[in-house]
Order: structure tokens, then sequence, then C-alpha cells
């Protein structure tokens, strides 16, 4: 049975609406044109809200969507064939007040289609009661049925391969007869070995006979090689080792264990201080203050601009005129066929610049049902058609649908008088402690105070790598700068100790002295490791921060799917809460290392619906920034 079925215009004009049940269909359209429609992910047909599920059909020769939805728990066979033969009816019906293309006309036009729709609902409910269920096939219809018995029997340790071998030898052995060459072959291994097979020889053997003459025989094949063993053995003697000589360097000099020791000096047992550092050089070029754009192209596209423009200039102008008119589309309607041989070339493009696979195929089907029917213009071409479409649907996934804005919530914050907490969690080796102390720096630029929680109480060396960060940090912003007010401070409660207990702790600690933000540092951890998910989803619940950062490195590829829904599943699945605190925005970190390979920003913001806050570019404090849509799409579509 179906809750309702609908046809509205992409301008969101309802034409027509039947509704099944009482409840309204507003809010599951609504939530399908939000999630699925204006985020460019017509990938897949089928949408799920709440308790229902959302099947719809793109026209894009007139620009309409056909929805139907029912119950997600029936399942339906019926439904696409419905939304086919209803598309089709309506649209040859009211062709004439639909090709006017005005609201007016629409607003004014009457499209009774009610009865109709009973009907093609009716011929469908009984066209799927007509199929008769299918009937098991039994073991006599089967393959391995038609099998003898003796060729499913196999002996133990015989390979399938020999035991065709055997097989095929015993046929061959019976047409011979026992009178022909192989019993030829059968007696000459018996004179080889000069032992008696059978009473013709002589009298039988008794049986320790046998032992003992088969054990001759093997000391006498065996004991050649065993001597050559002994005397190789013998030979490879090892040699009276003398003192290891004095390493020589290759501009003069002896290396002993004074010069060669490195270790840490120490002075009545305490280890001397560390050398200054350059501040500077940790603290990087660029404005801490404001984060600037991300700036995908490289200083090659200049050069192999100009170098692509030379040989075209050589061509004749007759050649260029006919490469230009060629592919022209001309005021017709664009096909599947049309388009194939161009959607399979972008997919292969999008996986080569690092998007997943399955998601390059998603956004191709994407881009295939929003120009399906459409019509074209006469000077324009196939490709630069489904390449605008898919430059202008990359564009969309990156701006997602909420915008985290960081320095505003925590002014909010700071109004109510409480902290703004952030967690980062991510996999092993991604850049959380990093790219933690980077943001640190951004918001001490900023003016904000920040205590870091060292909740990492399980990889050794995390509670002195933010030490190390913290005393950096207080070098740049020391007190004195700020009225001998403390900027940045760790807390920290060393190792094996409960991660959730310490976040709460360092969040009551920063109310009561005052600080601005908590950066909560957790230890990395693989998806599939359900110990680790579960006390994720513990600090998380029980402390529920303001913001849930995902830290992920821009190399991975199909690798950034499974992270990301496996996460999210983790928390959703482990969380004691009733609605789940599930992730809320992205880091990308290593950027600088990929060149134009930009594709696990589109596979990371496809799969979550979550924005890309900050992109990591570099190692010093000032090596962030924020991501530019426009400059990432350019890079990924660049040949």
């Amino acid at each position: 049975m179906l809750d309702f079925f609908t046809i509205f215009s992409k301008g969101g004009l309802v034409l027509w609406c039947f509704q099944g049940v009482s409840d309204s269909c507003t809010g599951p359209v609504n939530a399908l044109i939000r999630s699925v429609l204006l985020q460019e992910r017509g990938g897949n047909n089928s949408f799920t809200h709440e308790a229902l599920t959302l099947k719809y059909k793109l026209d894009n020769q007139f620009e309409l969507v056909f929805v139907v939805g029912f119950q997600k728990i029936l399942t339906l066979t019926y439904v696409d064939k419905l939304i086919d033969d209803v598309h089709r009816l309506f649209r040859d019906k009211y062709r004439t007040e639909i090709q006017q293309q005005s609201a007016l006309s629409l607003l004014n036009g009457t499209f009774d289609f009610q009865n109709d729709f009973l009907r093609l609902l009716r011929e469908a409910e009984e066209s799927s009661k007509i199929r008769a269920p299918t009937t098991m096939k039994k073991f006599e219809d089967s393959e391995k049925a038609k099998k003898p018995v003796r060729s499913m029997i196999e002996t133990r340790g015989e390979k399938p391969k020999e035991k065709a071998k055997n097989n095929k030898k015993n046929k061959g052995a019976k047409k011979e007869g026992s009178d022909g060459p192989l019993a030829t072959s059968k007696a000459a291994p018996a004179e080889k070995s000069g032992l008696p097979v059978g009473p013709e020889n002589g009298e039988e053997l008794s049986k320790e006979e046998q032992i003992r003459r088969k054990r001759e025989e093997f000391i006498q094949k065996h004991g050649r090689g065993m001597e050559k063993s002994s005397k190789s053995s013998k030979s490879d003697a090892p040699k009276e080792k003398g003192k290891k000589a004095p390493r020589v360097w290759a501009l003069g000099g002896s290396a002993n264990k004074e010069v060669l020791d490195y270790s840490t000096p120490t002075t009545n047992g305490a280890p001397e201080a560390a050398p200054p550092e350059d501040i500077n050089l940790i603290r990087g070029t660029g404005p801490g203050r404001q984060l600037q754009d991300l700036d995908c192209s490289s200083s090659d596209d200049e050069g192999a601009a100009q170098n692509s423009t030379k040989p075209s200039a050589t061509k004749g102008t007759l050649g260029g005129m006919f490469g230009m008119l060629k592919g022209l589309v001309g005021s017709k309607s664009l096909t599947r066929e049309d388009m194939e041989s161009v959607l399979d070339k972008m997919r292969d493009h999008l996986i080569a610049k690092n998007v997943a696979a399955d998601i390059a195929v998603q956004l191709c089907e994407s881009v295939a049902n929003k120009l399906e029917g459409k019509v074209m213009g006469t000077f324009s071409t196939v490709t630069s058609t489904v390449k605008q479409a898919l430059q202008e649907s990359l564009v969309q996934i990156l701006q997602p649908q909420r915008r985290v804005d960081m320095l505003r919530d925590i002014m909010d914050a700071q109004r109510h008088q409480r902290p703004y907490v952030v967690t980062f969690c991510g996999v092993n080796g991604v850049g959380k402690s990093t790219n933690l102390a980077k943001i640190s720096f951004w918001l001490l630029e900023n003016g904000f105070s920040v205590l870091i929680a060292a909740c990492d109480t399980f990889r050794a060396g995390a509670v002195e790598q933010l030490r190390t960060h913290t005393r950096r940090l207080s070098a740049l912003h020391p007190p004195e700068k700020h009225g001998g007010r403390t900027m940045v401070q760790l807390f920290e409660k060393g190792y094996g100790k409960d991660a959730a207990g310490i976040a709460m702790e360092a969040i009551a600690f920063a109310r009561n002295q005052g600080f601005d933000v908590v950066l909560v540092d957790t230890a990395g951890r693989m998806q599939d490791n359900a110990p680790l998910m579960t006390a994720l989803a513990k600090l998380i619940t029980v402390n529920t921060p303001d913001l849930v950062l995902f830290v992920g490195e821009a190399l991975v590829g199909n690798e950034a799917v499974d992270q990301l829904v496996k996460f999210n599943r983790a928390l959703a699945d482990h969380s004691m809460a009733q609605t789940p605190r599930l992730i809320d925005g992205i880091v990308l970190t290593k950027f600088d290392t990929i060149d134009d390979k930009v594709g696990a920003a589109i596979s990371m913001t496809y799969i979550t619906s979550k924005p890309i806050v900050f992109v990591g570019t570099g190692q010093t404090y000032c090596d962030l920034r924020s991501l530019n849509a426009k400059a990432v799409v350019a890079a990924l579509m660049k040949a």
C-alpha cells in the first residue's frame, strides 16, 4: 500500500498529489529535496526518511519530479513499474500545459489524474500477483546429479589435477590391455631395484628380510649426500674472529665510542637544558589570525597551458573548423547512449584523482539522471555539457548543508560563561596532535585561551608530544603579551587512565579557570577496533562536546569511505544516548603531498554530508587553510 504519490515541478509547484494515508507528505518530500536533489546525490533513486522509503524519477525535459512513498518495512516490487507508467502517461496527457514553461499556466492548469493513477496502480498490483513464485530447483535437475559417483571420490592428499591425470592414464591402460607396453614399464622398476616382486622370482621373502633390504637400499642411496654435506660443513667452519677494526671515515680519522655517542649529556644526573628553538621557524610564514583559502594550483599549470597552445596554432584553419563542429548535439534531448562513453571517461578520471570508486560511480550516475532527456543547445557538445554538469555537482557537494563557524560559536559560548569543547578523533598516524596544535595557534592568534586535554593515554609519547607543542605555543604567546594571563595550558593525567574521565576533569578545570576553548586529543584507533570505538563513543556521550572533528589524511582513496562510514556507525551503535552524536566536521591533513589528486575531499564530504572545516598543508603552525570548493574542483577536473 502506498502512502503517497506526488508530481511537482523543479520550481516547487505541486501539480498533482495522491494521499494514501492521512499523514502529510510535505515532510518526507522536503527532506528528499534538501538532502538529495539540492545536494546533487541523485546516483540512487531511493531515499529513506524515518519510517518511509521514497523513490523518485526526474524528467529533465519538462523539469518534473515524480515521487512515491511507502513504508520501508514493505517490499513492493511494482513500484518501479508504477512510477515509469505514471511518468509516461502524465507526460503524454498534459504535454501541452507543461511545454508552456510558465508558472501561471501550471497554476491555472487542471491536472485531473486521479482515475488514471488508480487504474495504473491496480494494474501494477495485479501484474505483481500474476507472477508465479519461483520454485526451488531439484537435485535431479542440477549439474551435480549428472556426474558419476566415482568422479566425486577424492583420495587423501591427491590434488584434483593429479586425479584427472591418473584417470586418463587408467583409461589408456584399459584400452591397451595388460600385455602392452604398460606391463613392460611395470617390470622395469622391479629389475632396477633387484627386489623380488612375487613368487615367480623365487621363494617369497619374509617381512623382516624385506624391511632389512629396503633399509640397506635407502642407506646406499642417501649415504653419499650425507657425506658431501658433512664435508661442506667442515670446510665452512667459522674462522677465528679477530678484533673489529675501527671504522675509517672518508675524510680521515677513526670512529670510537666517544665520537659516536650522541646521547643527552647529563650534569649531576639531570639532563642539561634544551637548546633554544627558532620560534619563527616553528611558527611559519603567513597571517595566523585569518585562515587563507586553499590554493590547489601548481607552478606547472602555466607552462602546460603555454605548451598546449603552441601545437594548436600550427593546425590548419580547415581542420580547426571541422574539429569545432565535430560532436555538436544540435537541439535534441540527451540519452544514456549519448553520454555513456563520456561518463566512462569521467569516472576513470575521478578514480585516477583519488576519488573512491563507489563515489565516482554514484557521481556519474547522478549526472546521467540529471541530464537524461534534457534538450541541449545547437552549439553544445556532449562532453562539455557532461563536464559542466559534473563540475556543478562537485561544487555543490563540497558546499554542504551546515557551515561550521568556530569563532562565532566560541563567542556564543563565552556569553553563556562556558568553555567551547572540540574533540578530535581518527585513525592512527593521520596527524591529530599536529593539527590540534595548528588549530590552537589559530585560536590564540584570535585572542582565545586554550586548554589542551591529553586524552590519548594509549600511545607512548602522546603526552610528551602535546607538552612540546604547549611549550612552543607558550613561547609564541607568553603571558606578558596578554596581561599575565596564561593563554595555553596542558591538562594531563598520564597514561593508562580513562579518557572520558580525563576529558570531564579538563572541562571542569577550564570552566573554573576561565579558559575559552578545550581541545580534546584522543588516541588513534582503527575503525574495526570495537573496544576503542566503544571508549570513544563513551567519551563523546559523557562529555557532549560542541564539535566532533574527524581527522583524515588526503592520501587515502577507497579507505576514506570505509573509515568514515564505520566511525559514524560505531558512534551510533556504542552510544548510550537516544539520539547518538556523530561526526560534525572533517579536518583534511597532508594536503601538500598529493598535488592535484584531491579526490579524498569529495569522498569524505559525499559520505558524511559534513563540511571540511580545516585543511592541513604543512608542518608549521601557519600551515592551516580553509577549503576553497572551486579550487578543489578545478584541480580535480584538470587533465
